[in-house]
């Protein structure tokens, strides 16, 4: 007897939990008394529909009390299903409406679908963000080197947020502008002199077009001195000349010494053709006496002459060293 009656209990409990679960009465109740007018039936659809209820109708009553009458139910519906945030929506929607910020319904999905956090879109509207740039390195026109750090504040641009661009693109171009504007400074002591200088060239280039922010305020943080740049690029320069001189010098000298072994391998050439033309002379005296145009007196005066000539310069050679002997002891 008690067996069944704990079943019948237990069965009892399990249907009205199932029925509660597709007949939600207690989200129904909630958006009565909040004046928010919901049939069960839709409750009950939303499950076959793949909508959480309680999602929509909590939704719908912060839109109710926040006075946004223009959001229904089809509409949370709709943007539910097409992968959208519907409490980011409604969270952002009641705060453009509280902070008087033009945000409607349809710009609001439009941005949550793109993929971006509206209601921090919003927020960021009311209360500006801060971004804090990378160390930016730029060479002034005297050559030196700096490196600065700027802050960058910017607010959302709730009409750009679709198409817009983000915060890398807005860092790139305020560290471009940064480089353009030392780049065009004669000195690095003006820019550090004046470094809001920087601010206000980068500020007039309108860097917040075509982007999702509206650059408020560029402030430079922090101009460190780096290299020498110009000073670097001279020596390097200066390298490079030594090394071309140096080239072309060994060049030269190659050159030089090809010409001065050309001029060796001549002068034996031509000592060769006067060994050659030496080992002539014997033959034609020989083919002389053959010949009878040359007698035994000729040959002797011919002898007598080279004696005379080897004479001659032993003699001058003694006269010529005994000459810078005397010189030397003088």
């Amino acid at each position: 007897m008690i067996p069944g009656t704990v079943g019948i209990i237990v069965g009892i409990v399990v249907l009205l939990i199932i029925f509660l679960y597709f007949i939600p009465i207690g989200l129904w109740f909630s958006a009565i008394v909040s004046g928010v007018r919901i049939s069960l039936m839709q409750l009950f659809l939303m499950r076959f529909r793949k909508v959480p209820p309680g999602v929509i109708t909590r939704a719908m009553i912060e839109a109710h009390k926040a006075g946004l009458g223009g959001i229904k139910r089809d509409l949370l519906e709709a943007h539910y299903l097409a992968g959208g945030h519907v409490e980011n929506v409604v969270h952002a929607l009641v705060s453009a409406e509280k902070a008087n910020i033009e945000l409607t319904f349809n710009m609001a999905t439009a941005i949550d679908l793109a993929g971006r956090d509206v209601f921090q879109a919003v927020q960021m509207s009311v209360n500006p963000k801060v971004i804090d740039t990378p160390p930016v390195t730029a060479v002034s026109k005297d050559g030196i080197q700096l490196i600065s750090k700027a802050r960058v504040t910017v607010r959302a641009n709730i009409k750009q947020l679709v198409g817009g661009a983000g915060e890398e693109t807005v860092l790139a171009r305020v560290g471009e502008g940064i480089v353009s504007s030392i780049g065009s400074s004669f000195s690095h002591k003006e820019v550090l002199e004046n470094p809001d200088s920087i601010s206000r060239v980068v500020l007039e280039k309108g860097l917040d077009a075509g982007t999702a922010f509206e650059i408020l305020s560029i402030d430079i943080a922090d101009i460190d001195i780096g290299k020498n740049i110009g000073a670097v690029l001279q020596m390097d320069q200066a390298e490079a000349d030594k090394n071309i001189a140096q080239a072309k010098a060994e060049e030269r000298r190659a050159m030089a010494v090809a010409l001065e072994q050309e001029m060796k391998a001549k002068a034996q050439e031509a000592r060769a053709k006067v060994i050659e033309a030496e080992a002539q002379v014997p033959l034609a005296i020989s083919e002389a006496f053959k010949n009878g145009n040359l007698g035994i007196m000729d040959y002797m005066k011919y002898q007598n002459i080279g004696a005379d000539t080897a004479m001659r310069d032993s003699i001058a050679k003694d006269e010529s060293g005994s000459s810078s002997t005397s010189n030397q002891s003088e």
